[in-house]
């Protein structure tokens, strides 16, 4: 089955200072659940200019208790990884996460587009899609990524709204 969830968003500040604070926002206090993102490959082309980095962000398990009674389910940190490619001469960055964490029993990505907007150069438009499917848990399969699902929707919103909150208290108020 899976899922798949798309969300656009238009942030009010320039490409540089979006792409800056996106890099810098974890670990925060305004997310208790991710604790902390660590660069472990961090490579730039001196023909592109491009970018690439791997950074491994460790989790809190957000698991309801009542699911964490599978063994499986019932780990103290989740690892995502996030592979990025940042083209200032284009002024665009793309990413790729997946959970690494449970990778045998659910696919968990996202694929994201920072990119200057093209009605107003001084925003950033931010553009991704989170897929969602799990195998090898039987009837549970729906529930879970009923949860995944619903779990991603929230954060995807926590996100924006923290990088809105990062933007503003860095920069001041957005351009109009």
């Amino acid at each position: 089955m899976g899922v798949v969830l798309d969300v656009k968003n238009v942030y009010r500040y320039p490409f540089q200072e979006v792409v800056n604070s996106y890099l810098n926002k974890y670990p925060t206090p305004l997310e208790k659940h991710v604790t902390d993102v660590k660069t472990v490959e961090e490579q730039s082309d001196s023909a592109t200019g491009i970018v690439y980095r791997r950074r491994i962000a460790t989790c809190n398990n957000v698991i309801p208790s009542f699911l964490r009674k599978f063994s499986i389910l019932n780990v103290p940190n989740v690892y995502l990884e996030e592979e990025s490619w940042l083209d200032m001469k284009t002024r665009v960055m793309t990413l790729k996460s997946r959970c690494l964490t449970w990778a045998q029993y659910a696919s968990l990505n996202e694929e994201s587009v920072y990119r200057e907007c093209k009605d107003n150069p001084n925003w950033t438009e931010f553009i991704q899609r989170g897929t969602i499917s799990i195998t090898g848990a039987g009837i549970l399969n729906c529930v879970l990524e009923t949860f995944a699902y619903t779990f991603l929707k929230q954060g995807v919103k926590k996100s924006i709204s923290i990088m809105e909150t990062i933007l503003q208290e860095r920069y001041g108020c957005p351009f109009s």
